[in-house]
């Protein structure tokens, strides 16, 4: 994680960016990565889609029509397939001509292959009577593989184009074609006592009622669909803000605690107290050490140490507390208490002795001074809940809270990296597994303790270990 000690559009001969400008283009950010995940899905199962049913329907056509003329409309079928994977190749989030111009041509095939007779059909048959077959119900695959894939704009342009072209063919077929008189003759002559008969069956009548009719229809579920699919896309916005919410809380707490906070029902606005660990670090020196640095470079030294030390926090279940200039407090045992949380606290501690011992060799390999830090770490009964008004903030308070501050102050006249309490190496040992940890550590009985009426035992690990 970034460490939240500065702002990152705060950077130098940058002017800060307003906070709910930060917030709007943080959510600007997920809402773009979930709508390109959702598009990048809903391509990929809408073209998958299409090479399943169009090999199901030209075995259909094949087992109902056997005849070989229907190899054209079979061919007609693997070209749609075909663009189905051009359609991959350029889908993306907004505007995208080479998509739209795909999503055309397959309307344009269909109407082709629907409304224009079949070049291999040596049966002479009246133009008009291919409406017969009704194959206009297959438009609606293609709408249907719209919602997978595309927004609800795009979904209501599928519905008004495929309609404008299925009209516009029809049109076009009832402007060119040659009437049948033979045909029509015979089945006036057959169908005179039964003229109702006789009007659905004109073979020289394109049926521009029907046609309508099959538009209007068409337009209207392309219109359900649509606002169904605009009602995902909003659920979708709001699963981005979640996501945010969720990588806001990630600045704060380690991952495992985001995970029950984000399952978790008992609102957090609830005072509650319990036993907790709570460790104090802070640069040793530190006023010294940024005397002769300018603001960026201390900007950039706390950056470089609280993104070591917060990921330490974060790697064992512990809590970011608040940073504290050049340190910080972490806690653990909050939101929610563990079995382990003493035993987290000290492993936790010690890792970050770990990680500052790399740091500083890589320092030294440059020329950098080295950085030192002492480290506080202290059980005890706490008081936690939101406080605040307005803007609220989760705190931790009590004694347990000055105590652990008040040890990793001690680690100076102790000469040592980690000071804790008796009472925190109680708990250890409650929680079993002590005996590595507290390897190093010497003990001090009796040591006075600002604010404490009596003296306290603190175990201290040596800065040389």
């Amino acid at each position: 994680m970034v460490s939240a000690a500065t702002p990152a559009s705060a950077a130098p001969g940058r002017a800060p960016l307003d906070p709910i400008l930060q917030d709007d283009a943080l959510k600007t950010r997920h809402i773009r990565e979930a709508l390109e995940e959702h598009k990048r899905r809903g391509v990929e199962m809408a073209v998958l889609a299409r090479w399943i049913i169009m090999p199901i329907v030209g075995v259909f056509l094949a087992l109902v029509y056997p005849h070989p003329s229907q190899l054209y409309y079979i061919a007609l079928l693997a070209i749609l397939c075909v663009n189905g994977f051009f359609i991959r190749r350029f889908a993306r989030v907004g505007r995208s001509h080479a998509e739209v111009a795909l999503i055309m041509f397959d309307l344009v095939l269909m109407t082709f292959g629907m409304v224009f007779p079949n070049p291999f059909d040596q049966q002479e048959m009246p133009i008009p009577m291919l409406y017969q077959y009704d194959n206009f119900m297959y438009f609606f695959i293609i709408l249907a593989f719209g919602t997978l894939a595309y927004s609800w704009r795009t979904v209501i342009g599928i519905g008004v184009w495929a309609s404008v072209i299925w009209l516009s063919g029809s049109a076009l077929m009832w402007y060119f074609m040659t009437p049948n008189n033979e045909i029509a003759q015979r089945l006036t002559e057959a169908l005179a006592e039964w003229p109702h008969v006789l009007a659905l069956y004109d073979p020289n009548d394109v049926g521009f009622r029907f046609r309508i009719q099959e538009a209007m229809v068409f337009l209207m579920v392309a219109a359900i669909l649509a606002q169904s699919t605009r009602r995902f896309y909003l659920m979708l916005d709001r699963n981005a803000d979640l996501a945010r919410e969720h990588a806001n809380l990630s600045r704060y707490f380690s991952p495992n605690v985001v995970e029950q906070l984000s399952h978790n029902d008992d609102p957090l606005n609830q005072v509650r107290m319990s036993n907790i660990a709570v460790l104090f670090i802070d640069i040793v020196g530190f006023t010294r050490l940024a005397a002769d640095k300018d603001a960026v470079e201390v900007i950039e030294l706390l950056r470089g140490f609280h993104g070591r030390m917060e990921q330490e926090v974060f790697r064992f279940g512990g809590t970011l507390d608040k940073y504290l200039g050049d340190g910080l407090m972490a806690t653990f045992g909050t939101p929610m208490p563990g079995k382990h949380d003493a035993s987290q606290a000290l492993a936790c501690a010690r890792s970050m002795c770990r990680v500052l011992d790399q740091w500083n060799q890589e320092r030294r390999s440059i020329g950098a001074a080295e950085i030192h830090a002492g480290i506080g770490i202290h059980f005890g009964e706490t008081v936690q809940g939101d406080i605040g008004a307005n803007r609220l903030e989760y705190a931790v308070i009590g004694t347990a809270v000055n105590v652990a501050s008040r040890l990793e102050a001690m680690t100076r006249a102790l000469s040592a990296r980690i000071a804790m309490s008796d009472a925190l190496c109680t708990q250890l040992q409650q929680e079993g597994g002590a005996d590595d940890l507290l390897e190093g550590f010497t003990f001090h009985p009796d040591q006075t303790i600002r604010g404490l009426d009596g003296p306290m035992s603190v175990w201290a690990l040596p800065r040389d270990r």
